[in-house]
């Protein structure tokens, strides 16, 4: 599901993307876990970043707090800019009656713009993530990839300057995924807007990133802040060159540090 906050109106795309400064950020539970211990991190205007780790070492909590969806217990976290937020679930969460053109209006809908408006903006982000041809199918005619194309132009409708993206292809078929990774990291370049995305994959990771924090197991630290050293242009078949495997291997070292 895609949740906009700050959505602003138009079709123009942004250039006046955001940063985000985060300062010695803790998060514990009110049963008594604490989920993450002393996370600082920068990311700079139209950076994507990859927060990696294990299952359960706080890399969603810590996407909701950017997110503002909930409060850390210590530290700050600062948007540079006004933002325009768009988050994007694992689980694509559509709607069963409404088909993908209504889907993805919806957020517009909600902020009551005009139905020629939301429409025509509804089927610009469509085209953007190729479904075009399936714009009158319902969810339950959709692959898995498709929904989750879905669910990635409904938060593009709203024109976003920072998408923040929780696993939201980890569910997909190996070929499927990567085929929507190659289709996330064109649509970055293309619209220029700060991504931060979690991911427990260190290949989806290596790919999509310009840079990947490794997490260690709970309490969530960082225990690796890696540049990735791979040219902008990233074809499919990159990932089977040896620059990427040494850019995974540096991330393994890094998650066996972690849960160690």
């Amino acid at each position: 599901m895609a949740v906009p906050m700050h959505a602003a109106a138009g079709s123009t795309h942004q250039t006046d993307c955001v940063s985000i400064a985060i300062r010695n950020i803790g998060k514990v539970f009110q049963n008594g876990t604490r989920a993450l211990q002393d996370i600082s991190l920068v990311v700079p205007a139209g950076q994507f970043v990859t927060l990696l780790g294990p299952s359960g070492c706080g890399k969603s909590t810590l996407l909701r707090l950017i997110a503002a969806l909930d409060a850390p217990s210590e530290g700050t976290i600062e948007i540079g800019g006004k933002a325009r937020v768009a988050f994007v679930f694992q689980d694509a969460h559509l709607l069963p009656w409404r088909n993908v053109l209504r889907n993805v209006e919806l957020p517009l809908e909600l902020k009551g713009e005009a139905k020629a408006q939301r429409i025509n903006e509804a089927k610009r982000a469509i085209e953007q993530v190729g479904l075009s041809d399936a714009i009158d199918r319902y969810p339950a005619q959709l692959s898995g990839g498709m929904r989750m194309r879905v669910s990635l132009a409904r938060a593009l409708v709203t024109n976003p300057n920072l998408l923040l993206l929780d696993e939201p292809f980890a569910a997909l078929d190996e070929i499927t995924r990567q085929r929507l990774d190659e289709q996330l990291r064109h649509l970055w370049r293309q619209r220029a807007v700060t991504v931060v995305f979690v991911t427990h994959s260190i290949p989806e990771a290596t790919y999509l990133s310009q840079r990947v924090n490794v997490m260690s197991k709970r309490p969530g630290r960082i225990v690796l802040d890696h540049t990735i050293d791979l040219p902008s242009d990233r074809p499919a078949m990159i990932r089977g060159e040896a620059k990427f495997a040494e850019q995974t291997h540096r991330l393994f070292e890094a998650l066996e540090r972690g849960e160690a």
